[in-house]
This record gives C-alpha cells, sequence and structure tokens, in this order.
C-alpha cells in the first residue's frame, strides 16, 4: 500500500483580490487540506487494520507449526498435554484460511514477488456420479395449474461408504457321453494375480495404494475392514503384499531400464529402521535408496531397499545410466563413474 503526498509549499496569489475572494481561496484551501487529512488518516487505518490480521494470521500458523513439530518430535506418550490439537486441527484450519482471504495482497506479499490465487472451483466436477432427486408438488398443490416444471436449486456432494462384497463363481459345466464315458468340459476361470487367494484384485489394489501411498497401516485397514462386516488378519494382507513382489518384477525392471534410458536422474538415500533384519539390530540404520527420472513429463520413483549405504548399491542399480546424475555429496555416488570410466 503506497502513500504519496505533495509537501512542497505552495503560496497562493492573492494579488488582486479583494478580502471576501481571499477568505474565499483561504476556506477552499482549508477545506482541501482537511480531506487531504481524512484520506490519509483513513489509509491509515486500513493499513493498521490489514497489519492486525497479518499478524493475526502469522501467529496462527505458529501455532499450528508448533503442535506439527510436538506431534512429530515429541515423545509418543497418551499422556502428551498437547494431543488436544487432534480436537483443534479444523478450527485452525477454517482460521487461517478465513485470514488468508481477507489479507490484502500487498500486505501478504509485501516481501515476496506476487503470485497468482488459485480460484476456488465452482460448483462439482462433471466426472462425478450424478443422481437427480425430484421435489414433487402434492396433487392439490397443483390442481389447476397450466403446467408444472423442475428448476434445479442446489447440489449437495454425498459421501458412498465403502463396502465388502463376496464375488461367487459359478462354473458352467457340460458333460458329454462317447463310447460309453463321460466326458466334462468346464467355463474358463479367469487368471488370478497370485493364484489362490480371496482378494480380488480391485481389493490388492486398494491395500497397496492406502499403505504406500495413503501412510495407512495394515493394523488400521484391518479394524477398517472389520468395521464392514469380514475379519480380515494383517498377517493375510502382509503375506498379499510380499506374493505381489514377484507380480510386479516384470514392471519394475522396466521403469529401471526406462529410467536409467534417460538424460538426467535424481538419486538419494534415506535412513530406515527394519525390525528383523539378519545380523543386525532393529535400532540400526538400513538404507531406502530413492531415484526419480524418466521420459519428459511423465517421471516415475522407484524405492529400492538395501541394508547397505556402500557404493555398491548406486552402482548396481544404476548399472547402464548414462546422463546426469543429481545426488548429494555422498561420496558412494562417485563409484558409479569410477567404474564407467574403468
Amino acid at each position: 500500500m503506497k502513500t504519496t503526498l505533495d509537501n512542497t509549499p505552495k503560496t497562493p496569489d492573492f494579488s488582486g483580490l479583494s478580502p471576501a475572494e481571499m477568505a474565499a481561496v483561504i476556506n477552499d484551501l482549508q477545506e482541501q487540506l482537511a480531506a487531504k487529512e481524512a484520506a490519509l488518516q483513513s489509509q491509515l487505518q486500513q493499513h493498521d487494520e490489514a497489519l492486525r490480521r497479518r499478524d493475526n494470521y502469522i501467529a496462527i500458523l505458529e501455532e499450528l507449526l508448533r503442535h506439527k513439530k510436538i506431534q512429530q518430535f515429541a515423545a509418543s506418550s497418551e499422556k502428551q498435554p498437547n494431543q488436544i490439537v487432534l480436537f483443534d486441527e479444523a478450527e485452525l484450519e477454517v482460521a487461517i484460511d478465513e485470514l488468508r482471504d481477507e489479507l490484502p495482497e500487498d500486505v501478504e506479499e509485501a516481501d515476496a514477488p506476487p503470485r497468482s490465487r488459485k480460484r476456488r472451483q465452482r460448483g462439482f466436477s462433471d466426472t462425478l456420479l450424478r443422481e437427480r432427486i425430484e421435489l414433487t408438488l402434492s396433487d392439490d398443490e397443483k390442481a389447476g395449474a397450466s403446467k408444472t416444471f423442475f428448476t434445479k436449486v442446489k447440489e449437495e456432494l454425498e459421501y458412498i461408504p465403502a463396502q465388502l462384497k463376496v464375488l461367487e463363481y459359478w462354473q458352467e459345466k457340460a458333460v458329454f457321453e462317447q463310447d460309453g464315458q463321460e466326458h466334462v468340459i468346464a467355463a474358463a476361470r479367469s487368471k488370478h494375480p497370485l493364484g489362490k487367494c480371496i482378494a480380488t484384485p480391485s481389493l490388492l489394489a486398494y491395500l497397496i495404494t492406502s499403505k504406500y501411498a495413503d501412510g495407512l497401516p495394515l493394523y488400521r485397514q484391518e479394524q477398517m475392514f472389520k468395521r464392514l462386516g469380514h475379519d480380515l488378519s494383517r498377517t493375510s494382507m502382509a503375506h498379499w503384499i510380499i506374493r505381489l513382489n514377484d507380480v510386479f518384477k516384470p514392471l519394475m525392471t522396466l521403469i529401471r531400464e526406462t529410467q536409467n534410458g534417460s538424460d538426467y536422474l535424481q538419486a538419494d538415500e534415506t535412513r530406515i529402521q527394519v525390525l528383523k533384519e539378519d545380523g543386525k539390530k532393529a535400532q540400526s540404520d538400513k538404507w531406502m535408496w530413492v531415484t526419480r527420472g524418466g521420459p519428459p513429463g511423465k517421471p516415475s520413483v522407484l524405492f529400492e531397499y538395501d541394508p547397505s549405504r556402500g557404493g555398491k548399491v548406486p552402482v548396481r542399480l544404476l548399472d547402464d545410466f548414462q546422463g546426469i546424475l543429481q545426488a548429494d555429496g555422498y561420496s558412494g555416488y562417485g563409484q558409479i563413474r569410477a567404474v564407467k570410466t574403468a
């Protein structure tokens, strides 16, 4: 918000004016000065109000950040005094959103380059399923009307709860008699990716997405399925996920080959803890190696577990990569160049 004042003194020319005319000029100048002072006071009040809203916005953000840090780094005890944030989260998010909308753009971005605000989508996506609900008049209410018609007055978003459904496969069989013997043929059965398994491919896809994309542990999914009407043990789900490793191996190999065939890759390794690792304690560091790259506009991210942080791991993962590799200063990545040079 910019305020420009012209402080250059200007002396009015009273020459040739009568006393009455001079008094009128003076009164006009006084009125102009009073109007400028009032405009300046209004601008200052608006600026002070904008600063107050900004301070409130910053205070709420700092409070939310403090609770996030407590959740992430504090001891995992159920007696934490700050666990009430679980119930305050909705109120904090609403307050932040309201303050963000109220802040003037010149105050919100005082020391930062201007950015375009995303407009909130009005209405619902055309890809969603729609159900028409007709609110009708009674026969008495529309008796004698020349015509009736419908107008859409509102739209609501409804949630359809998840449910479990049992698919019963009944296989048709035909019996043929030939030379006094019976010959039976049966309708072909669809091939399951895990062979003998009670979970459909859609359920397996849901388990993987919930666990690895949404961060939902198997024990929580077990509780959710129980509420839906079936006791699906986390042990069974864990075995299915492990068995799917062999199913997805060709796909993972193809993604790795596509990444290594690109001109540019990003790589990093991060510490993780594994409860049961032969020859290592649960508290010892193991490593998840992450690479990102691929064709322009279609990048992929691959995670590769290895208990070692040795340079042999990136050498193995990037065996046939010939492009530019972006990584941190860890010396293990330097062995890739050494091996290729040799």
